[in-house]
């Protein structure tokens, strides 16, 4: 297996900063897998879990989002098993302002980073989005040649099933280098019950360009719906 260095920082709402550091987290070749990101040593006693470090405080500011030496499929804070907030991702070298968080919630002993790093020739396309009921969830595939459904990174349930009454208010798709000039679909489709789309969001690759949600094409999510890349290869 390969390792990246991912690194990110955060300011809380007490004025302090959060360094996040892993000098060699193993790279996901399935999409799905992710590595907890902890605090650097740097400027911690012990590298700790971002609850643990910053229990009842709040984020304000990402400074720099979660950023890897090659590149990096998704991440996300985690409590309880449940994805509480998508986080911003990037390669390194390739950002240019900070972020202003997705969530504004208090932290909690046992919140987690989870990152889904990958290295810059595996084929992973995600799709990150926010309802209007507040609801943060992520899907993901590995791209082949044909249509590929990404499914949810937690339980791998289609959009459909997953999101069913909800509507996407939020969103962004991220892939990797390889990936961008095989893709033949306009990014990620959301296609309904009748094989139509119903929903589109573009696909960036962190290597070449820093990533923003954007809050245009989303769908209104119902049962049987999936969301779907195309690739020629």
């Amino acid at each position: 297996m390969t390792t990246a260095v991912v690194t990110a920082s955060m300011m809380l709402n007490d004025g302090t900063n959060v360094d996040l550091y892993a000098s060699a987290m193993t790279e996901s070749t399935d999409g799905i897998t992710t590595v907890e990101l902890q605090t650097s040593t740097t400027y911690a006693v012990a590298a700790t879990s971002l609850g643990t470090f910053a229990n009842g405080k709040t984020i304000t500011l990402i400074s720099q989002p979660v950023t890897s030496t090659n590149s990096v499929a998704f991440a996300y804070i985690e409590r309880r098993g449940a994805i509480l907030c998508i986080l911003p991702v990037a390669s390194r070298g390739v950002q240019s302002q900070p972020y202003l968080p997705y969530w504004t919630g208090q932290l909690q002993a046992g919140d987690t980073i989870q990152v889904c790093a990958m290295a810059l020739t595996t084929r992973i396309s995600s799709y990150n989005v926010i309802t209007n009921q507040g609801v943060h969830a992520i899907f993901s595939g590995i791209d082949a040649s044909g249509n590929v459904e990404l499914t949810h990174v937690l339980n791998q349930q289609s959009i459909g099933s997953s999101l069913t009454g909800q509507q996407i208010v939020r969103q962004m798709g991220t892939q990797c280098a390889a990936s961008s000039t095989k893709n033949i679909s306009a990014g990620v489709y959301v296609i309904n019950d009748r094989g139509l789309v119903a929903g589109n969001c573009p696909l960036t690759a962190t290597i070449n360009t820093p990533i923003m949600m954007n809050q245009l094409g989303g769908a209104m999510v119902n049962l049987n719906f999936i969301a779907r890349v195309t690739s020629n290869a």
